[in-house]
């Protein structure tokens, strides 16, 4: 697809170069428990096919010409624990960025810490550790403001309505995952939906577009969830919109493959700028990765 009159994706039948050109993923985990056991009181703890070891990363970004990633620390397997993400940047210098999980009465000092070792903001799964958890949450998002660090931010349904006044009121930048997770079945009227909507008119935030097996009742290339994605790209505008592929597909309800996001991709953005924008530019800008 092409980029249309208000930068919505629009079909069209044009060669597909994506797999060639250089692309930034920025939605990414890695598990690797020989290396980094799991926490004993993890709730959740991802084997088989869900494992994804920092070389196994490297294998398929290499296979899909992905240079660089953001890495986002899971609540599966490690809870708290930074240390397999923290390593994995550390032995690819420049390649990777960081999302860590933290406390939220975690120090400046420790946020700074974290910073100096390539993380770039932390994660709030308000999907799995629910509203409640974030009501104190306020000091940290003042910190990560003083810090220039993004909080990234992971809703369904109409959490994000609940959340908002604590984000707005805060000078922090903002990330939203998987497109905020949306309720296909409600429409795009739904409270949740229309609050995201709302907050990339703001230019508060960046989306990440993404996740779409998360939401969609339909396999790839999840044509229900495209009308979404394109309300999105309307509300943010290509400048604040992030590709991610959210490898190796933490608990999904349906079999994904790396290749076949990117072919999607490639077919619903056919114009090369509109790529190079999403997948390229802005994320360079925005995590600070080098190259051109």
């Amino acid at each position: 697809m092409e980029a249309g009159a208000h930068g919505r994706p629009e079909r069209k039948g044009a060669p597909i170069h994506v797999f060639a050109e250089p692309k930034i993923d920025c939605h990414v985990h890695v598990l690797d428990p020989v290396r980094f056991p799991y926490r004993r009181d993890t709730h959740y703890a991802p084997l088989g096919q869900e494992l994804g070891t920092p070389a196994q990363l490297a294998q398929v970004m290499d296979a899909y010409g992905t240079s660089h990633a953001l890495l986002v620390g899971p609540n599966s397997g490690y809870g708290l624990d930074n240390g397999c993400m923290l390593d994995t940047i550390a032995h690819a210098p420049g390649r990777y960025k960081g999302i860590a999980v933290v406390p939220n009465d975690i120090t400046l000092d420790a946020l700074e810490a974290l910073q100096s070792q390539g993380v770039v903001g932390v994660a709030w799964n308000v999907t799995f550790y629910g509203l409640d958890h974030y009501r104190d949450a306020e000091p940290l998002l003042e910190k990560l403001a003083a810090l220039d660090m993004f909080v990234d931010i992971q809703v369904e349904h109409d959490q994000l309505v609940h959340m908002l006044p604590l984000l707005s009121h805060s000078r922090v930048r903002i990330l939203v995952d998987h497109c905020g997770r949306p309720t296909v079945e409600a429409g795009l009227d739904e409270p949740g939906f229309r609050a995201l909507l709302a907050l990339g008119a703001s230019h508060l935030a960046f989306v990440k577009l993404s996740g779409l097996v998360k939401f969609s009742r339909l396999p790839a290339p999840y044509d229900d969830a495209w009308p979404f994605v394109e309300a999105l790209i309307e509300s943010f505008t290509l400048d604040r919109c992030l590709w991610a592929s959210d490898w190796p597909y933490l608990r999904a309800p349906a079999r994904v493959d790396y290749g076949v996001l990117l072919k999607i991709a490639g077919e619903r953005f056919a114009d090369a700028a509109d790529r190079r924008k999403l997948m390229w530019d802005t994320p360079r800008q925005l995590f600070g990765f080098a190259g051109g």
